[in-house]
């Protein structure tokens, strides 16, 4: 069997073997409430319930009139508490729909629909009315994604099955415990989109490829899907590198895999749509890793959308004593460092890391030596020590010029810097200036 991959990249200890054989438990917040941001992908939703209404489960609670937005649902039934700025994954203020969950479960779901007899139109609009985005991380809506500009050919449809984070396992346990759910959602989406369905697999995870291969088959898809092991290695599952390894396709700068002619969906995106045909049920509930060496039990879980993590606290999982240093939301190469645990589960929450002393640093960075272990690492084939000494020394464009806006982020440079320079933090913050100058030239 042939091992597919990329050139660069790292090899991190992978810690799945903390959660791997953790099935996942559906689990409720102690408090009973959700903290559900507005907008979870695409333009700014504005909310469309009010302080006091009793809401379903299912049920619309934000929205907006562009093509772009993707509605957001109650995920419990209840009452809405307030509406006001939380903070959410990365440290930042978001408007939020608070809402106390009752016992009544009323529930506001959609009509089931047949997605292979019905218009493509009204699949594509079934799945935008779920609310389904990418649950990978980046929230891209996927009514959007599954209808590309008619002068792209969308050739393969690649399901994103890596999970190269270390610690996560969501989608792995996803895999064996809803087999047929995922492989239904793939089938729906190829009947969309017109292509070849290819599976992603990580080498670590090669095991489950003759259940899936199986199922395959039970549903009458050998011809259509397939399944392609690639190389245990970070960052394989970014969307540049899991088109390279697996179709030996190079995707251009400034250009997206739909160029290529792929579209790429997670699992747990394909699993919702599913969900959306046959059971009519919106995007709101997230299966999600909780992991570290901070934590005591670690666990697969699932959640409804909003859940606050420090609500899941004591009762689902439980820290252990005086030992966390750090706690990220995602995994600890692309997830965003918390302040504390009062952050909400969103739609593309894959995970919550809770790291001790011993498993990152909190020490200060030293001087860059420019060695160069950052330019040999970069999957992107980008010199990260000639951007950082840009963007400190404030000149924007040179930073762009050395690859700023092509940096994907995936902190291999981090990984091997001897000086333990925070690479990623400044190159994010960099973007966010080139973004706004960007803007502001527009406006003149």
């Amino acid at each position: 069997m042939k091992i597919h991959t990329f050139k660069g990249g790292i090899f991190p200890r992978e810690m799945k073997e903390l959660t791997n054989k953790c099935p996942i438990k559906d689990v409720m917040p102690s408090s009973k409430m959700v903290t559900i941001p507005v907008t979870m992908g695409g333009a700014p939703n504005v909310p469309c319930v009010a302080v006091g209404d009793l809401v379903a489960r299912g049920q619309v609670i934000a929205n907006g009139d562009k093509f772009m937005n993707c509605p957001v649902h109650s995920s419990v039934s209840g009452k809405v508490k307030k509406i006001q700025n939380c903070v959410v994954t990365g440290n930042q203020q978001a408007q939020c729909i608070i809402i106390e969950a009752d016992d009544e479960n009323r529930i506001d779901f959609m009509e089931p629909l047949n997605p292979f007899t019905c218009e493509t139109s009204q699949a594509l609009e079934r799945i935008k009315n779920a609310g389904i985005v990418g649950m990978g991380g980046a929230s891209f809506p996927t009514h959007v994604k599954l209808n590309p500009p008619e002068d792209k050919t969308i050739d393969y449809v690649l399901i994103n099955a890596a999970e190269c984070e270390p610690y996560l396992t969501c989608d792995e346990r996803t895999l064996q415990e809803e087999t047929k759910k995922f492989i239904d959602g793939i089938a729906i989406v190829l009947r969309l989109v017109g292509a070849q369905g290819i599976i992603a697999l990580e080498e670590n995870k090669a095991y489950i490829r003759p259940i899936l291969l199986e199922e395959i088959k039970n549903q009458g898809y050998g011809d259509d899907i397939s399944v392609c092991v690639v190389k245990t290695k970070y960052p394989q599952g970014s969307e540049k590198f899991i088109v390279a390894s697996c179709l030996g396709i190079e995707i251009p700068s400034g250009k997206l895999p739909a160029d290529a002619g792929v579209i790429i969906c997670n699992v747990g995106t394909v699993c919702a749509i599913s969900d959306a045909f046959r059971l009519g049920k919106p995007l709101i509930d997230r299966a999600l890793t909780i992991s570290g060496g901070a934590v005591e039990n670690p666990c697969n879980i699932r959640v409804p959308v909003g859940t606050l993590i420090s609500d899941l606290m004591p009762d689902v999982f439980k820290l252990k004593e005086n030992s966390c240093a750090m706690i990220i939301s995602g995994g600890p190469m692309m997830g965003f460092a918390m302040a504390d645990a009062s952050f909400p589960v969103a739609k593309g929450t894959s995970g919550v890391t809770f790291l001790t002393a011993e498993e990152t640093y909190l020490g200060e960075e030293d001087q860059c030596i420019s060695c160069g272990n950052c330019a040999a690492r970069c999957a992107m084939r980008l010199t990260p020590v000639m951007i950082i000494r840009e963007l400190k020394g404030g000149n924007l464009e040179k930073a762009r010029s050395f690859g700023l806006m092509d940096c994907i982020e995936c902190g291999c440079c981090a990984f091997v810097c001897p000086a333990h320079i925070n690479i990623v933090q400044r190159v994010r913050l960099g973007k966010a200036m080139m973004r706004q100058k960007m803007a502001e030239s527009k406006k003149k």
